[in-house]
């Protein structure tokens, strides 16, 4: 990375706009994502064209228009919004003598800075191994840049160049050590099942403050910066609900749109992780005007994933659009701010009711030979309140489903009603 802003490479953004998406929307968000790439958006070209040229993307007068700009302007990076084959960016470089990069090489690069955990780490490389390696025919020296600036982090390129056998070893090998990972967290979802454990998991768009929601609701310590995919890797905790019950709250990978296909398939286990949870709070930024888009990019691609848990919009930062007059589609959201504390009662209160019918609150009186029993219910459920009386432990707790048939005995008469 670049150690102040004067040293901030300047890049030109390049929209080629055949109709496939909106443009406009499109570009501002490219803006937000070189921004987070650690460059300076200097400006940017627009081309209406009915398909992208196969040479070059943009036309020949395009190219020439760019060439003369970037020579005045002193640009350090061609990056245009979408995918680009090996041929148009070398075609791009010889013709603009700029280094050009395409949007998924961007946003690779981006996950590769935020990647913390080894698990991140494992699953960018993978992707950007797979993005390489039909790409290694037709890019010259290209390649032998090693990782100095944006579109060249992560794996040495020179080695890639020089061995196709390497990187192929090199992605199974990626393989499997992400299935030994994804095993391990296999194994820790099928024991919440088991425990009856709750879960909800914050999900949407990236940069709509779901890390500061979950710092918010339970002192999790996660990086919040105002800059795209600044969280990758999943984070836990216990999250109390007023009526003293506990789940268990995931902050997932944010999305955009047109997520590169590679990045999907490696980070493919930790979204499923999320689809499959209980609840899932489909966070946005409601003072984007691509509010409603983005909760309809999220709601699809976890509908994709086979999503079964119930799915309530959550609508963040209103501290910054009173009123919300403008997005009428998405009137039943639960409006808050993570960041001033407005309405996240009444988000604790939509949790709480939208809990699993299986959460039960039950009234207990266990003997005291049931030590055993008292102590998995203390472990496995949320007791509200025990008392010790003459004729054994009296408990008013949450139970699920995998601990209810072993206390179903010790009930009190009528004491189960829904959490």
């Amino acid at each position: 990375m670049y150690e102040n802003k004067r040293e901030l490479p300047r890049a030109l953004l390049v929209e080629c706009d055949t109709g496939e998406d909106d443009a406009e929307s499109s570009l501002a968000e490219l803006y937000e994502l070189v921004r987070s790439a650690g460059a300076v958006p200097f400006g940017a070209m627009t081309q209406k064209r009915p398909s992208a040229d196969a040479a070059t993307c943009v036309g020949k007068g395009m190219v020439q228009q760019i060439a003369d700009f970037c020579e005045k302007h002193h640009i350090e990076l061609l990056i245009f919004d979408r995918e680009l084959t090996p041929t148009q960016i070398r075609n791009l470089e010889e013709d603009t003598s700029v280094r050009v990069v395409d949007r998924t090489m961007l946003i690779m690069d981006i996950f590769a800075c935020s990647a913390r955990s080894r698990e991140g780490k494992l699953q960018v490389e993978l992707a950007q191994l797979e993005y390489l390696l039909p790409r290694l025919s037709g890019r010259g020296t290209a390649l032998s840049r090693l990782g100095g600036g944006i579109g060249t982090r992560g794996p040495g390129e020179t080695k890639l160049e020089t061995d196709r056998r390497h990187i192929r070893g090199r992605i199974r090998s990626l393989q499997v050590q992400l299935e030994e990972v994804e095993k391990h967290r296999q194994q820790i979802e099928r024991r919440r099942r088991k425990d009856g454990v709750v879960t909800a998991a914050l999900v949407g768009y990236t940069n709509a403050g779901k890390s500061t929601l979950m710092n918010a609701l339970t002192d999790a310590g996660v990086l919040a910066e105002d800059r795209l995919f600044a969280t990758l890797d999943p984070t836990a905790r216990a999250l109390r609900l007023p009526n003293g019950f506990s789940v268990m709250l995931i902050d997932t990978v944010g999305l955009v749109r047109r997520l590169p296909h590679q990045l999907v398939k490696a980070f493919r286990s930790t979204l499923e992780q999320a689809a499959q949870a209980d609840i899932l709070l489909n966070v946005c930024d409601a003072s984007s005007p691509e509010a409603q888009t983005h909760l309809k990019v999220t709601s699809d691609l976890l509908t994709g994933l086979g999503c079964t848990g119930k799915m309530l919009p959550v609508l963040n930062k209103c501290d910054q659009v009173p009123g919300l007059t403008g997005l009428p589609q998405i009137g039943q959201g639960i409006r808050i701010s993570a960041k001033t504390g407005e309405g996240i009662p009444n988000l604790l209160q939509a949790i709480q009711d939208a809990l699993p019918v299986q959460v039960r609150r039950v009234q207990l009186l266990l003997p005291f030979s049931q030590s055993g029993l008292a102590a998995r219910v203390r472990e496995q459920g949320t007791v509200l309140q025990e008392k010790y009386t003459s004729e054994g432990l009296a408990l008013e707790a949450f139970v699920g489903p995998a601990l209810f048939p072993a206390v179903q005995p010790f009930l009190q008469t009528n004491s189960i009603t829904k959490a």
